[in-house]
């Protein structure tokens, strides 16, 4: 087996070759960010390769830098018009954005090159399939002005529940602890509340959402803690192992989960009606941001959709759909730590007024403030940079303190992002990611972490875990039928 130092003596083609085989074990053993640097270091040395270029798309894909993934896999097809996979890749990558036109013409690619490759026709034969359901639904669409809100077309009260229903009971309006309890021990089960009190759970939830300001402003008491959790992805059993480790959301014991609830994790709508039932019995309980994935577009592709579909119908993803935009954009924690779930800014002199002012209740945009909070990633170096995601920006630790200066602010938590830690601190410790799906995709090996705050001094304590078992619901089984191809 090559290591780094058989390299040395050797010519640069045949050390490029040797690391290539190292960058590949890295790959294989899901350590795709090590993979990505031995890739770089193969390309520093034969950057004419092709086949260097391809495979590290491939693993920029695997921590969905799409962006970067498309930079490379392009560079592949530069250097090889012929080489299939550079456009395979790519088209990958174009598909997991949601950009399925792009992707198709990429598969069309990879279809001329190789027309007998029955993999490389299954996959252009879907894609075709999700460009016309694309096309119809466009088509169909009606213009923002004229759509009128589902929710004030549903009245749940109207709603019978049978009486072979043995589940969880709302008795009256009032979302009580002992429910909250017990659907959680249905759902723990694989057992699905009555549709009645789901719709009353989602409905309440729009209701408290709605009042809301995008930036809202959390006070913690002196003796009193906080709770941030990032990124929960559907993982539903692993949101019950925190509330074993760190208790139940109360009064007493608030939380803010940072956005991205749902999708890739098959448990995404036990996680999302946990949430909000929390929320109906106490709104200080918990407290809910937007993520990139509280989004139709996101939903479409990565399975949470396809779940509330299967779990229960077509309207509750229309419902879905609008109380997610009435999710608040960012937090404050005592005037000093500024919780949000992407990051900062292409611009400067950006003041929490300016994030107050946004009018969040949309689809996310493809730039401006709204965008960047919900997408942008912290770089080490200073200034800015393209996102690797191909969405939002990188910013530099220098953005981030003159943000923290300007607005009077100490600290930046934001999820976003897995860590193999579960957390990770960058910018001189003035910007924290935090990440709460421990073994993301039961595929990444990472733990998973949470932040408490104390007030007065508001210092952040962090605990990281351990993923927990779950059913044999593999990740991302109601994901787009296309995505699942590649996962």
């Amino acid at each position: 087996m090559p290591t780094m130092e058989t390299t040395a003596n050797s010519n640069p083609t045949q050390a490029a070759e040797e690391i290539k085989v190292l960058a590949n074990d890295a790959f294989k053993a899901h350590k795709y960010s090590q993979a990505i640097d031995l890739y770089g270091k193969a390309i520093e040395l034969s950057g004419e390769n092709a086949v260097y270029w391809a495979n590290r798309a491939f693993a920029h894909t695997k921590l969905e830098e799409y962006g970067s993934a498309i930079q490379d896999a392009t560079k592949a097809v530069e250097i090889d018009p012929r080489y299939s996979k550079g456009y395979y890749r790519r088209g990958a990558a174009y598909l997991a954005m949601g950009k399925f036109k792009d992707a198709l013409k990429d598969f069309q690619q990879v279809k001329k090159i190789s027309p007998n490759d029955p993999d490389a026709t299954k996959k252009l034969r879907e894609c075709e399939k999700a460009v016309m359901k694309l096309k119809f639904e466009e088509a169909i669409a009606l213009p923002v002005t004229e759509r009128r809100s589902i929710a004030d077309s549903i009245d749940y009260h109207t709603i019978d529940v049978e009486s072979q229903y043995t589940g969880a009971r709302i008795e009256g309006d009032v979302v009580t602890l002992e429910f909250v309890k017990n659907m959680m021990e249905d759902f723990k089960a694989r057992k699905c509340i009555h549709k009645r009190y789901a719709f009353q759970i989602v409905l309440q939830t729009r209701d408290m959402l709605r009042a809301l300001p995008s930036l809202v402003d959390i006070n913690v008491p002196n003796g009193k803690h906080f709770t941030v959790c990032g990124d929960v992805h559907g993982q539903f059993y692993d949101l019950m192992n925190i509330f074993e480790l760190n208790g139940l959301p109360s009064d007493e014991n608030p939380y803010l989960f940072n956005g991205d609830f749902v999708d890739r994790g098959s448990f995404s709508l036990e996680v999302i009606l946990t949430l909000f039932a929390f929320k109906c019995m106490s709104p200080s309980a918990i407290h809910l941001a937007r993520g990139n994935h509280e989004s139709k577009s996101m939903n479409k592709i990565y399975g949470f959709e396809g779940e509330v579909k299967s779990k229960l119908n077509d309207t509750f993803v229309e419902l879905f759909a609008e109380v997610f935009c009435c999710l608040p954009l960012a937090h404050v924690l005592n005037g000093k730590v500024f919780v949000v779930h992407g990051g900062l800014f292409s611009v400067d002199g950006v003041k929490l007024s300016d994030i107050r002012k946004i009018d969040r209740f949309c689809e996310p945009p493809e730039e401006g403030l709204m965008c960047e909070l919900l997408w942008s990633d912290p770089q080490p170096q200073p200034g800015r940079g393209p996102s690797k995601r191909g969405v939002g920006l990188s910013f530099g630790g220098d953005v981030t303190k003159r943000f923290l200066q300007e607005n009077n602010l100490d600290l930046v938590v934001r999820s976003h992002e897995v860590k193999d830690e579960g957390y990770e601190v960058d910018h001189d410790g003035k910007l924290i990611t935090v990440f709460s799906a421990p073994n993301y995709c039961d595929q990444m090996g990472n733990k998973g972490a949470y932040i408490r705050f104390e007030a007065p001094d508001m210092k952040p304590k962090i605990v990281t875990f351990a993923a927990v078992p779950h059913p044999d619901v593999k990740p991302m089984a109601y994901a787009n039928n296309f995505l699942r191809m590649f996962s």
